[in-house]
């Protein structure tokens, strides 16, 4: 099959007909930095009473929001680029239909000096 064909859907499982960007408005840029490959989103249950009605596709992003789920693997499940997917992220983040958890940082710890000595001695053997 061609790679033509295959963009347009004619491989896809479930049939798809958009292209990514055409998900996107056309934008190729999230509108917020909120969203890494590794920050959790969760859709918000019960959604907002004001809320914008979703769009099929935000509407399979918040099916697997129900639990806490990262960006990247949303967008493997998906099956869309995690360039998409923040971009969507950011739609629905917007609406008041899911929220973010950054990943926790990372404290530096103050390096086991006896472990060093080990492995730089153990190096000088080789």
């Amino acid at each position: 099959m061609s790679a033509l064909a295959r963009e347009v859907g004619g491989d896809d499982p479930a049939g798809r007909l958009v292209r990514p960007f055409t998900l996107t408005g056309g934008r190729t840029r999230p509108s917020r930095s909120d969203f890494t490959l590794i920050t959790t989103v969760t859709a918000v249950d019960p959604p907002p009473e004001r809320a914008p009605r979703p769009q099929p596709e935000q509407v399979r992003i918040l099916r697997r929001c129900a639990r806490p789920i990262a960006v990247a693997e949303l967008a493997a499940h998906l099956d869309l680029p995690v360039s998409v997917v923040a971009i969507m992220l950011c739609d629905l983040l917007e609406a008041g239909l899911i929220t973010v958890h950054p990943p926790h940082p990372v404290t530096p710890r103050t390096p086991d000096l006896d472990l060093l000595q080990k492995v730089r001695e153990g190096l000088g053997r080789l």
